[in-house]
């Protein structure tokens, strides 16, 4: 007997035929006598909708009042699904984040978990009952209801793992496991049969949306075990751990990378991409100590998270020079709002904003032994006639600007130029959302 924490995806519970399929596997997962906690996000588009509903009451709702109104759709799912499973004739119950025990900052719509709880979901596995979880919410210390930002149910799958010492946490989408690029692009990707964390923390954070990022690094930190499968599918997913598989784990997760035997990683384990970034370039910044300092202390007072950054050497004797970053593109009017207001204290002469750029980050372990990937890379993409304006680096990624436009036949290029493509068979995406 195991203890499997599963999370289903909005896509896996668009319907109620979506809902008896998943309703199935959980009771079947149960009759073969392992414990269940399954965590759930809304159904299909429920969440747009919500948001597109409040967009037409007030342009710019209150925060807390989008939390009350978003973290509704996970509710429906949740007693829905409860509801399917009791009349196969197994016990479930559901429970809402807070009920839960997943404690939250208060910070209204990318709340951070502070803490787990899960005392009443304890108490329903000891009692052999089917914990049904509503992802993507929690609660502050002041008892307000609180969301994890879009993905979120992936972070409330893995932190109920960890706090409750699960053996896995399987994550379910609508395609079969994580694939070298994403199947909508590169129809020819491949399946991933097992990846390292350190792997997929790079393809999460760079445009990759099996898998939120917090979860991944939830689950590094804490040393849970991950699989990522289709809720549409029987089919092997993709196994994600730094160790190889642990015996009890045999049987839990029918894969078989966990028979594999250890061998080299690849050069490159995937592609990401990205569309939802924007780029800011201040042109003639004063080139002394402190300055840069100062200008991404704005920046982090904005709330923006950054990703890359370029700084231009100054011409002789000019004393300026040019910082060119990327960042979120919903935090990017916000950003230059407050550039432009700290504009004499930083004295840069301009500032420019190219909204809609295009991310490519190649991934892979291999690349830390392997001379030559950039090489690779830079000759695909010049083949292509694609033309860079970026470049960021770290041990296992290189990732590159690119024009929007161009993104899908970069990606592809880059796939085909290391050899990625599968020969067998076109991937699947079942529901169509890719979560």
């Amino acid at each position: 007997m195991a203890l499997i924490v599963q999370k289903y995806g909005g896509s896996s519970v668009a319907d109620a035929r979506a809902m008896l399929r998943v309703a199935e596997r959980i009771v079947d997962a149960r009759k073969a006598g392992h414990n269940l906690v399954v965590v759930v996000s809304a159904m299909g588009d429920t969440t747009d909708d919500l948001l597109d509903l409040a967009s037409q009451l007030n342009p710019h709702p209150p925060m807390r009042e989008m939390d009350m109104l978003l973290s509704a759709g996970e509710r429906v799912s949740m007693s829905l699904l409860a509801m399917a499973i009791n009349n196969m004739g197994v016990k479930a119950m559901s429970y809402t984040g807070a009920q839960a025990g997943v404690l939250t900052d208060k910070h209204f719509g990318k709340a951070q978990v502070t803490g787990m709880v899960p005392e009443r979901v304890a108490r329903a596995i000891h009692d052999g009952v089917v914990a049904i979880v509503a992802g993507f919410q929690g609660v502050s210390s002041d008892d307000e209801v609180t969301t994890l930002g879009r993905g979120g149910s992936d972070t409330t799958a893995v932190a109920l793992a960890a706090a409750l010492h699960a053996d896995v946490c399987e994550i379910y989408t609508d395609v079969d496991g994580l694939f070298t690029a994403d199947p909508r692009i590169v129809p020819t990707a491949q399946r991933i049969c097992r990846i390292s964390q350190e792997e997929t923390l790079e393809l999460a954070a760079h445009g990759a949306k099996i898998l939120h990022l917090r979860a991944v690094e939830f689950a590094r930190r804490y040393n849970v075990p991950l699989h990522v499968r289709s809720s549409f599918s029987k089919l092997d997913g993709t196994w994600i751990a730094n160790e190889p598989a642990h015996p009890e784990l045999e049987g839990i997760v029918p894969d078989a990378a966990l028979e594999e035997e250890a061998v080299e990683a690849p050069i490159i384990s995937g592609i990401a991409h990205d569309r939802s970034q924007a780029k800011i370039t201040i042109i003639g910044l004063d080139d002394k100590p402190g300055t840069a300092a100062r200008l991404f202390s704005l920046v982090a007072g904005a709330d923006a998270n950054i990703d890359m950054i370029v700084q231009n050497l100054p011409t002789s004797g000019s004393g300026r020079a040019n910082i060119s970053f990327t960042l979120p593109e919903v935090d990017g009017e916000r950003t230059m709002r407050v550039l432009r207001d700290a504009q004499a204290e930083l004295g840069f002469k301009e500032m420019h904003y190219s909204e809609g750029i295009g991310i490519l980050s190649l991934v892979g372990a291999g690349m830390r032994t392997n001379p030559g990937v950039s090489a690779k890379l830079f000759d695909a993409l010049s083949q292509a006639g694609i033309n860079i304006d970026l470049i960021s680096t770290s041990e296992i990624r290189i990732s590159v600007v690119v024009k929007y436009e161009q993104l899908d036949a970069a990606v592809r290029a880059v796939h085909s130029a290391f050899d990625l493509d599968s020969t067998d068979s076109e991937a699947v995406v079942y529901g169509g959302s890719g979560r």
